[in-house]
């Protein structure tokens, strides 16, 4: 799982109080991949929806679908939900987005954290 990746993060056992999704999400990981390191086991990474009201403008970049990313309609990347999440509850897929999109991506993380 390399930056660009997209992935699903299994957040099915999330505590019932908490605001994880309690579901299957897609993501895609931003993070270098010697950011924490092989022992750490963490993956940083930008949660995916086709849910166009969770697009905060400013803090969220449209993927429109395309081969590569197999995403079946267009799909916003919500880069204000950044999350570190456990390499156990992550599975690789084959899809990724472009090096432009990824870069788009970081960029706008810098952005939102920026004084």
């Amino acid at each position: 799982m390399t930056p660009g990746s997209i992935v699903v993060v299994d957040w099915r056992d999330a505590t019932p109080a908490s605001s994880e999704p309690n579901k299957l999400r897609p993501a895609v990981v931003i993070g270098r991949a010697d950011l924490f390191g092989d022992a750490f086991g963490y993956l940083l990474v930008v949660p995916l929806t086709m849910t166009r009201q969770l697009a905060v403008t400013g803090a969220s970049i449209e993927i429109p679908p395309s081969p590569d990313n197999a995403c079946l309609s267009l799909t916003y990347a919500l880069t204000w939900n950044l999350q570190t999440v456990p390499v156990r509850r992550v599975r690789a897929t084959k899809a990724r987005i472009s090096d432009e999109q990824l870069e788009l991506l970081r960029n706008q993380v810098a952005r939102l954290v920026e004084r």
